[in-house]
């Protein structure tokens, strides 16, 4: 498929249950708000706990740095307890990601789950990460790809139009996440290629303009051969965005990759 990049790679970091204290949480936030003010040919993101959402996001004001939430309902008001409405967001988070593997596995949450969702984030006006990914028993089992079409059609298949949802799609191969293993830049590209294929299917005039994330294991050393890849345009960062120098390396690895693909050629040139 011929496409145009998106204007600016994503870098979204997933804190997780991280940090404990609030302190903790707005040094880190301040920190990676001054990343984002280095490196503007990026958008960087972070998502913290939802207890500190609204701190964090005045901490940071208005800057080059977005935050978002780790999850959120589908339904706007009700008996959900324990549950952050989309309108609760309004305000605090431009992005949250939807159907990350540890939700999946721990808190049951389903393809259809995931559906309503995507569909309610873009209804509400925050941009739905929505994360993919096959199990190690499935990869072994050559299931990969049955995975992903089935994952990812249901997570767009309550949209009307993928074209103005903001929609972002993390492939995050579960083996890889936090175990220090991550998939090698070819076998990423792969899926984010087939990813980009399947979204053609839903919305051809869209699909080249919507961010694919890799996710699993992401480093400032690895960080680069992935976004060096064509269907590739990010990350969403685990454990490496709990340290700031760590982030900001695959903040600048993100931007450096872009700039790369901005120059051209020397052959071009000379032509």
């Amino acid at each position: 498929m011929t496409r145009t990049r998106p204007m600016q790679p994503l870098v979204a970091g997933n804190w997780k249950m991280n940090p404990t204290a609030r302190s903790d949480a707005l040094m880190l936030a301040r920190a990676a708000a001054a990343t984002a003010a280095r490196h503007q040919a990026v958008t960087t993101v972070i998502c913290p706990p939802t207890v500190f959402l609204a701190e964090v996001a005045a901490e940071v004001g208005p800057s080059r740095l977005a935050v978002g939430a780790q999850t959120m309902a589908a339904e706007e008001r009700g008996a959900f307890t324990g549950e952050t409405s989309p309108l609760m967001l309004a305000g605090l988070a431009g992005f949250v990601i939807v159907g990350h593997s540890e939700r999946r596995a721990n808190d049951g949450e389903t393809d259809e789950g995931v559906a309503a969702k995507v569909a309610s984030a873009v209804a509400h006006g925050i941009r739905p990460i929505a994360a993919i990914g096959e199990r190690i028993e499935e990869r072994r089992a050559g299931r990969t790809e049955e995975v992903v079409d089935r994952q990812l059609h249901a997570a767009v298949s309550r949209l009307e139009a993928i074209h103005g949802s903001g929609l972002v799609i993390a492939y995050e191969p579960v083996w890889a996440i936090g175990s220090g293993e991550a998939a090698s830049p070819a076998d990423a590209q792969v899926v984010a290629a087939r990813i980009r294929e399947l979204l053609g299917t839903v919305d051809a005039d869209a699909a080249p303009q919507v961010p694919i994330l890799y996710g699993g294991s992401v480093t400032g050393d690895n960080a680069r051969a992935f976004f060096d890849c064509p269907d590739i345009d990010g990350a969403l960062v685990g454990g490496g965005s709990l340290d700031a120098a760590s982030f900001e390396a695959i903040v600048a690895a993100a931007e450096a990759a872009a700039a790369h693909r901005r120059t051209p050629s020397a052959e071009a040139t000379r032509s």
